[in-house]
């Protein structure tokens, strides 16, 4: 209980913009601003102007950009399951080369580790001690509002490391509140189920082939609606669109 009184005081201190005492050690905080995405993705076709980002509060920064390939083929995944090419279309509209160590380009204050080097708790110190700027992280871009909601919804200790698995984790949550089931089992459509995970990643294309989030703080979709169409009838071509 202590624990998560801990991460929930953390994240009441964020909302409010307050920086908790546990937190105020400026010192540890690498304020480098260097893009941990890099922008230069020679040899791949993109459209996406800015990089994606969940949507959140208080935005000021954008990612680099991140692209996607149209003739980007399935033999890529041959050995992956389907879940698995899933999660890595998101990833990689969404967190590019980074993966799951991904921190959002526009944050001026870098946390002092790799995402996965650090303790769900340790993140959202890192939170509140930085107000004012992006904090989408990770390989799925969780921002804190949903960090904290997926952590308590699964029963995330506040000392667990920010692992890939922890990560994959709290994605696979996210893709079931998106019609996941349903759409495995033919009761969801290929373009709804689209759609629907549209609303939640931002670098995502909705069918009008913009992001579900154009225009709000700097959010766009980094591939056109072909490409995710393309991808998906590779990675679900039991599915009818």
């Amino acid at each position: 209980m202590a624990r998560w009184q801990f991460f929930c005081a953390a994240l009441v201190a964020l909302m409010s913009g307050v920086v908790p005492a546990f937190a105020q050690r400026a010192s540890i905080l690498d304020t480098a601003a260097a893009p941990l995405i890099a922008a230069d993705r020679s040899g791949v076709a993109g459209v996406g102007r800015n990089g994606s980002l969940f949507v959140d509060r208080a935005v000021t920064g954008y990612f680099a950009p991140v692209v996607v390939s149209a003739s980007r083929s399935a033999e890529r995944f041959s050995s992956a399951s389907q879940l698995d090419r899933l999660m890595d279309l998101i990833a990689t509209a969404e967190a590019g080369a980074d993966g799951y160590d991904a921190v959002q380009y526009g944050a001026r204050v870098r946390p002092p580790r790799p995402p996965t080097q650090m303790r769900l708790g340790e993140i959202t110190a890192w939170i509140a001690a930085t107000p004012g700027q992006p904090h989408a992280i990770g390989r799925y871009q969780f921002i804190p509002t949903t960090l904290a909601r997926l952590a308590e919804q699964v029963g995330v200790r506040a000392d667990e490391l920010f692992s890939p698995a922890l990560q994959d984790r709290l994605a696979v949550e996210l893709l079931r509140e998106a019609g996941l089931t349903k759409f495995q089992s033919g009761d969801l459509d290929r373009e709804s189920f689209m759609n629907n995970l549209a609303r939640v990643w931002a670098g995502l294309p909705t069918s009008s082939g913009r992001s579900y989030y154009h225009g709000h703080a700097g959010n766009a979709a980094t591939m056109t609606w072909v490409t995710f169409e393309q991808e998906m009838a590779a990675i679900y071509p039991e599915n009818d669109a």
